[in-house]
């Protein structure tokens, strides 16, 4: 019967898009990273979202002579979200607007946040529920779109 159950363990984990550990939620992605950052600023955009910036960390170590693997980091949000977080409690502006890190490892291409839920979890947040449902649909919704 453990047998059993570790089987079917590994056959879910195995054929589960996205995991999360950590708090984070990791998919993988069919393109490179500049691909999937270029699909998912398109589809923040095309949600009506802001993306307020792209940092390029491969770009940044080969300025100090350092060699590192594709790794980029999208920073976007929509502020009819946010503010409801944030007005729950202000150390939640420490992490917004969202990021999302992608990068490139051992061949394969990864896309990964933290789960929203861990933000509520660490500030304690009472409230906001909707706007904590919306983050979280939000985030799955365009990172499954980059991955693709």
């Amino acid at each position: 019967m453990e047998k059993l159950a570790a089987i079917l363990a590994v056959m879910v984990i195995a054929v589960t898009p996205a995991l999360a550990i950590d708090g984070w939620v990791v998919r993988e992605s069919s393109g490179s990273a500049a691909e999937t950052a270029d699909r998912l600023v398109a589809a923040v955009e095309q949600a009506g979202a802001t993306v307020f910036a792209r940092v390029d960390h491969a770009a940044g170590a080969k300025t100090v002579g350092e060699d590192l693997d594709p790794t980029v980091l999208v920073i976007f949000g929509n502020p009819k979200i946010g503010t409801a977080i944030i007005k729950a409690d202000r150390r939640a502006a420490l992490d917004l607007p969202l990021r999302v890190l992608i990068w490139e490892e051992d061949g394969v291409t990864r896309i990964g946040y933290e789960r929203p839920n861990t933000l509520k979890t660490r500030y304690g947040i009472k409230g906001a529920d909707e706007a904590f449902a919306k983050m979280t649909g939000a985030l799955e919704k365009l990172t499954t779109a980059a991955s693709k």
